[in-house]
C-alpha cells in the first residue's frame, strides 16, 4: 500500500500533520510547504524546550514518554549531541510514519532542525528501512531544501521487527548490529557513537515543527489534558476503508472505526497498539477514548497507534498464534525470553488453536510462562508478545473453551486479519 492509498480520506475536520494532503490531495513540495508554514521560527533551544513542555506533547512512536523530558535530558548531556529521527516503523500493523514521510516530508525535516537546535546537536540522522521507497522521496526533499542549520544524513536500517527499537537503532548506527542492548544508560546519556542522542519518532518531530509555529495553546485545542493534540492512527482489519487517519486524541474507538468507513461485518474485538499491543472485546472497547491513559488503564498501550478490527467469524486464538509465531521469529534471539520463551508460547498457542489441549495442560502452561516472561529481556519485545497472548486467553475465553473440547480452527478459512508482513 502506498501513502496515497493509505491516506485516502481527509482525516479530520481540522487536520494538522496532513493539512496539505487533505486540502490538495498532493504530496507537499518545499515551495508549497514554505508558503503554508513560512520559515523556521527563530526560537532558541531553551524556549523551544519550554514550549514543548507546556504543550504536553508525548512521543508518538514508543511508550508516550513526555517529549520535553527527552529534550532536556539530551540538552544536559556532555559532548557533541546527535538527533535521530526514527521513521523505520517496524510494526506491520502501522503505516502512519510512511504516510507522513511521503506526504509531508518537510514537516518532519523542520522538526529535525528544531529538535537539533533545542538540544544543541550538530548532527542529525533520519532512519528508514533498507530499500524503502521513501529513500528516494527523502533524498529529493533534502536536495529541495538545500543546506539547513544541521546536516541530515539518511540511514538504512534492516527490515526487522526489533531493529528500530530505540537501543537497537542506536546500536546499529554505532556498530552496524541492529540488536537491542540492555539499558541504562539511555541514549540521552550515551547513544550513537557514545554521544548524547535524542531518538524521536518522525511524527513526534513533525508535531514539534507545528508547536514551534502555532504555540502550546493551539496544540492543546485538540486532544485531552493528558494526551493533547492529534495523532496519526492506522486502521485495518474488517473495515470499509483501511488506512491512515489523523484524529484528535480522545476520540472513542468506535468513532475511529467509523472514520474508516465502519465495520464491513459484525466484530468481536479490536487489537490496539500494534502486534505487541492487546486485544479489547467489543462492544466494551467502542466507547474507550483513544488516549495513552485509557489504553494504559486496560493494560494496553498506544506505542503503535493502530487499530485492527477482528470479525466474529475469525478465531482470535488462531490469529494470536499466527502473530506470536511471527514475533518469535522476528526476535533478536539474544536473551532467554526471546530465545526460549517466545517460541514456547507460540507453540502452545498453536496447539491450543488446533484443538489439541483437551486436558487443559497447555493453557495452564501458557499462563505460567506468560507470568515469568515480562521484564526479563533486553528490550520490551517479549513483554509485548506476552501481553498479546495473555489478552487473547482472556478476551477469547469462549474460543479457548471450544478448542479445549477438541474443536480446531480452519486456519485457511479466513484471511489473516492481523498483518505480519
Amino acid at each position: 500500500m502506498t501513502a496515497l492509498d493509505a491516506a485516502r480520506l481527509p482525516p479530520t475536520d481540522h487536520p494538522r500533520l496532513l493539512a496539505g494532503w487533505a486540502e490538495t490531495g498532493a504530496i507537499t513540495r518545499y515551495s508549497g510547504h514554505r508558503r503554508r508554514y513560512g520559515p523556521l521560527p527563530g526560537l532558541d533551544g531553551p524556549r523551544l524546550i519550554e514550549l514543548v513542555s507546556r504543550s504536553g506533547l508525548r512521543g508518538r512512536g514508543g511508550a508516550g514518554f513526555p517529549t520535553a523530558r527527552k529534550l532536556r535530558a539530551v540538552a544536559d548531556g556532555r559532548g557533541r549531541r546527535i538527533v535521530v529521527a526514527n521513521g523505520c516503523e517496524g510494526d506491520p500493523a502501522s503505516a502512519k510514519d510512511g504516510v507522513l514521510l511521503e506526504l509531508a516530508p518537510h514537516l518532519v525535516l523542520d522538526g529535525i532542525q528544531l529538535a537539533a537546535r533545542a538540544v544543541g546537536a550538530n548532527e542529525a540522522i533520519l532512519a528508514v528501512h533498507t530499500g524503502s521507497r521513501l529513500l528516494r522521496t527523502l533524498a529529493a526533499a533534502l536536495r529541495d531544501r538545500g543546506t539547513g542549520e544541521v546536516p541530515v544524513e539518511l540511514a538504512e536500517v534492516p527490515r526487522r521487527y526489533v531493529a528500530s527499537e530505540e537501543s537497537a537503532l542506536v546500536n546499529h548506527l554505532t556498530s552496524g548490529d541492529a540488536r537491542p542492548t540492555v539499558t541504562p544508560p539511555r541514549p540521552a546519556r550515551r547513544g550513537v557513537r557514545g554521544r548524547p542522542t535524542l531518538v524521536d519518532n518522525v511524527e513526534t518531530l513533525a508535531h514539534i515543527a507545528l508547536i514551534a509555529r502555532h504555540g502550546d495553546g493551539w496544540f492543546r485545542e485538540a486532544g485531552t489534558r493528558d494526551s493533547p493534540g492529534t495523532t496519526l492512527v492506522t486502521v485495518g482489519g474488517a473495515v470499509a476503508l483501511p488506512g491512515v487517519y489523523e484524529i484528535d486524541l480522545g476520540m472513542p474507538v468506535a468513532a475511529v472505526l467509523a472514520l474508516a468507513g465502519g465495520p464491513v461485518e459484525p466484530l468481536q474485538a479490536v487489537q490496539i497498539g500494534g502486534l505487541g499491543g492487546s486485544w479489547l472485546p467489543l462492544p466494551y472497547a467502542d466507547g474507550m477514548p483513544f488516549t495513552h491513559e485509557d489504553a494504559r488503564a486496560v493494560e494496553a498501550g498506544l506505542g503503535v497507534a493502530a487499530l485492527v478490527a477482528l470479525p466474529v467469524r475469525a478465531c482470535g486464538i488462531a490469529e494470536t498464534a499466527r502473530v506470536l509465531r511471527y514475533l518469535a521469529d522476528e526476535s533478536a534471539g539474544q536473551c532467554g525470553p526471546c530465545m526460549f520463551g517466545l517460541p514456547a508460547v507460540a507453540d502452545d498457542m498453536a496447539v491450543l488453536a488446533d484443538g489439541a489441549d483437551r486436558s487443559g495442560v497447555v493453557v495452564r502452561r501458557l499462563q505460567e510462562r506468560l507470568g515469568v516472561i515480562p521484564g526479563r529481556g533486553a528490550c520490551a519485545h517479549p513483554d509485548g508478545a506476552a501481553r498479546l497472548a495473555a489478552g487473547a486467553l482472556r478476551v477469547f475465553a469462549a474460543d479457548v473453551a471450544r478448542h479445549a473440547r477438541g474443536d480446531s480452527c480452519t486456519w485457511t478459512g479466513a484471511p489473516p486479519w492481523l498483518p505480519t508482513a
